[in-house]
């Protein structure tokens, strides 16, 4: 399984892979030349960018994330504004921060090269970050690749990539298995999830964790709807969350609106994707990309649902959580590898599993939720034009929030028994994913990207 807390991580925008990814692997970097104590001799650092990292990434803040994380910081801890004035700072500066008073030259147009010709085999979103002295001598070279969800993994390193890989009660590798533990323990989803959890850390610490990522969207929700004016970018795409939010409130002002709730849902969505593509505050859920379907789900379940509590909303992250764990373990989570259906599709998939869970739906009707979230997003293609999360990027988590209630409801009706299986469903994203034309995965030489024009 995956860790809710690696599945659901607190960071900023615009992307998990593009984003979050390089500037985690850039501070690994500075990290590892502290560790083997080059970082007084290095004169020059030189950063390569491939596949779609290097078609996409001027889009999606690549290099701030990188000059960022060479500078030390973080992004689960960094704050947006202040980010966004470091990294003006160097860039103007042209001398980068390498530790405490130790600067070093760097030129972003120069130091930062997008390779548009090469892609590594191992994963589409690589780089490879390299240290020099002021005699030109290779001081370390590290090759890293952002698979997806802000997840990184280094060349060589054969070490488990996931916490949750130490040992874990509970352990299962399908839906199937998860079903079946969860007959012979008598647990539901969420239990199991959470017996999981707490064999990693305290439970107590596991449950504050949870009430503090829904604080986190809720937050990001909050802002996104009080945002106004353009999003970054050639593309000058107006924010819209606020205007739309302003029309919901008059038309209740007037009269009960039909689809209120529908429209609210979509303004929750809109509102973290429009905060995710201005560099703002979000959750990985399970990436940058997708970050709004599940906030505005679990805003749904919370405003909409009459039942809601705080235990609800646990519930619905720890069963979330499994869902997201069989998409990342059988089939991908990264639109650069098996395009938008691994990110909006899984996220829908996770946000129906969980609203099911927290209406105190069966486990079959759990994994029937699921099921039918990922298999109407099968074949969705990852086409941001101009590189940037914005078009189709930010409607595209509207709807599938929409899907998501819709699944579930659907479930929920049910008694659990269908004729498709999540892990069928999730077998079947793979292969689609591999069948895919790499210009429909993350590239933007595709789809949307080449039809419409920029400006």
């Amino acid at each position: 399984m995956t860790s809710l807390f690696e599945l659901f991580k607190i960071g900023i925008g615009p992307s998990s892979s593009h984003t979050i990814g390089p500037m985690k692997a850039a501070a690994s970097f500075q990290h590892s030349l502290l560790e083997r104590r080059e970082a007084p001799h290095v004169a020059r650092i030189r950063v390569t960018l491939f596949g779609s990292l290097a078609w996409t990434g001027k889009g999606h803040s690549t290099e701030k994330a990188i000059v960022l994380g060479l500078a030390g910081l973080r992004p689960e801890t960094i704050d947006p504004d202040e980010a966004e004035r470091r990294y003006a700072a160097i860039k103007e500066s042209r001398q980068l921060p390498l530790t405490g008073e130790r600067r070093i030259a760097f030129d972003v147009s120069e130091d930062i090269v997008f390779d548009l010709e090469h892609v590594l085999p191992r994963h589409s979103n690589a780089l490879t970050l390299a240290a020099f002295d002021s005699d030109g001598r290779l001081l370390l070279e590290e090759t890293w690749y952002s698979i997806g969800g802000g997840f990184i993994v280094r060349e060589g390193d054969t070490s488990a990539t996931s916490e949750a890989q130490a040992h874990v009660p509970y352990n299962y590798r399908t839906a199937a298995e998860l079903l079946a533990l969860c007959t012979a323990e008598s647990l539901t989803i969420s239990d199991l999830v959470l017996a999981n959890e707490a064999a990693l850390r305290p439970k107590a610490e596991v449950l504050e964790g949870i009430d503090r990522i829904a604080a986190v969207m809720f937050d990001c929700i909050a802002r996104g709807i009080n945002g106004r004016g353009e999003l970054p970018g050639a593309l000058k795409v107006r924010r819209r969350a606020n205007a739309l939010f302003e029309r919901i409130k008059q038309a209740r002002s007037n009269a009960q609106a039909p689809h209120e709730a529908m429209e609210c849902v979509n303004v929750y969505a809109i509102a973290v994707n429009e905060e995710n593509a201005a560099g703002g505050r979000v959750v990985t859920a399970p990436t940058n990309g997708a970050a709004g379907v599940i906030p505005a789900v679990l805003k749904y379940y919370c405003d909409h649902c009459p039942d809601s509590s705080p235990q609800g909303v646990r519930t619905f992250f720890l069963a979330a959580t499994a869902i997201g764990s069989l998409c990342k373990m059988n089939a991908s989570i990264s639109g650069a590898e098996v395009g938008c259906q691994g990110e909006v599709g899984a996220a829908c998939s996770m946000a129906a599993a969980g609203l099911a869970a927290a209406l105190g739906g069966s486990n079959g009707q759990i994994e029937n939720a699921a099921e039918i979230g990922i298999e109407h997003h099968l074949g969705m293609t990852c086409d941001p034009i101009g590189g940037l999360v914005q078009i189709p990027c930010i409607e595209r988590n509207a709807f599938g929030a929409i899907k998501a209630i819709n699944a579930a409801s659907l479930a929920l009706r049910g008694d659990g028994s269908h004729r498709v299986t999540l892990d069928q469903v999730i077998e079947t994203m793979r292969q689609t994913g591999a069948d895919m034309q790499s210009k429909y995965k993350e590239t933007s030489r595709g789809g949307l990207a080449v039809n419409v024009p920029e400006c």
